[in-house]
């Protein structure tokens, strides 16, 4: 392999799917992984999935188009190896065969279903890589339709679980109140605060943190969350859009993201979430290089 190669992870969620293309630099044996470019596109599986069951056909259409542009701006970037991995949508979607059949026939991109867990782990290998004093990490990871929970103490796992609650799912289908009670008790009896710190993890908390611009801190506390959950529960959503500089596809969804992290803060007691500087797309660029190296 060439001392600057790129490859790509492709991350299909519930409210959008994204392409990131990693520049992967080999220097005195050692291995650097760089952004490119990143593209995202608001493909709301998620919207079909939590309120009929399955994904629909102008959904897949929107999906079948959205992966033959990926895969054509990866061949312009002469990616050498891609990983493109699918989340609670497709989990849940009664079609989700179908669906990764029909994209590999008009496509040739194959996609992997993965569980909470497996999405978790890959968030964790990326946040040891931003050497946070703390050993012991919560990673709340919020989707459009589920909320991911894993604990981390001395680099195992202690527990991972995944919750119906999810911003699509809270927008397009009335939640069962036992959900949240599930969440609530499964935290209050198994996570003490100490020195156990939050890591936040999605495109909504992301988006939260940048809104900060903050340029050190790489922390959100409580109280800001909550004192801008009802700011923007103030607002009209068109307001919403042009006050923050917000995407259509972000305006609507932010709100219960808000309302997810300040619920699981206030039940563990922990008045911080950090936020990463890397997500998922991350960790897919990183699996297709080491996939790549094994099959070499």
């Amino acid at each position: 392999m060439n001392q600057l190669s790129r490859f790509a992870g492709i991350d299909i969620g519930s409210n959008a799917v994204r392409l990131l293309i990693g520049n992967i630099i080999q220097k005195d044996d050692e291995t650097f992984f760089k952004k490119g470019a990143l593209i995202r596109i608001p493909v709301r599986l998620g919207s079909d999935v939590f309120s009929t069951g399955e994904i629909s056909k102008g959904n897949l259409d929107l999906l079948c188009e959205t992966m033959l542009g990926f895969k054509h701006l990866m061949n312009a970037h002469q990616v050498i190896h891609y990983k493109a991995l699918a989340t609670a949508a497709m989990r849940e979607a009664k079609n989700a065969k179908q669906v990764t059949k029909y994209i590999k026939e008009n496509t040739n991109i194959n996609i992997e279903i993965i569980d909470g867990k497996t999405e978790a782990n890959i968030l964790y290998q990326l946040e040891k890589e931003n050497n946070y004093a703390h050993q012991d990490y919560l990673f709340v990871d919020v989707g459009g339709g589920s909320t991911e929970i894993t604990l981390f103490q001395g680099g195992h796992v202690v527990f991972s679980k995944s919750f119906k609650v999810g911003t699509l799912r809270l927008l397009h289908s009335p939640l069962d109140k036992t959900e949240w009670d599930k969440m609530k008790q499964f935290l209050k009896s198994g996570v003490a605060p100490g020195d156990v710190v939050i890591v936040g993890s999605g495109g909504n908390i992301n988006k939260v943190f940048k809104m900060t611009n903050a340029e050190k801190d790489d922390s959100l506390s409580y109280r800001y969350l909550k004192t801008l959950l009802e700011e923007l529960q103030s607002m009209e959503y068109v307001e919403r859009i042009l006050q923050f500089d917000l995407n259509p596809d972000r305006a609507d969804v932010i709100l219960p993201a808000l309302e997810i992290f300040t619920k699981i803060m206030k039940w563990t007691g922990i008045n911080e979430v950090f936020v990463p500087k890397m997500g998922l797309s991350d960790g897919i660029v990183r699996l297709a290089y080491d996939e790549y190296m094994q099959q070499s």
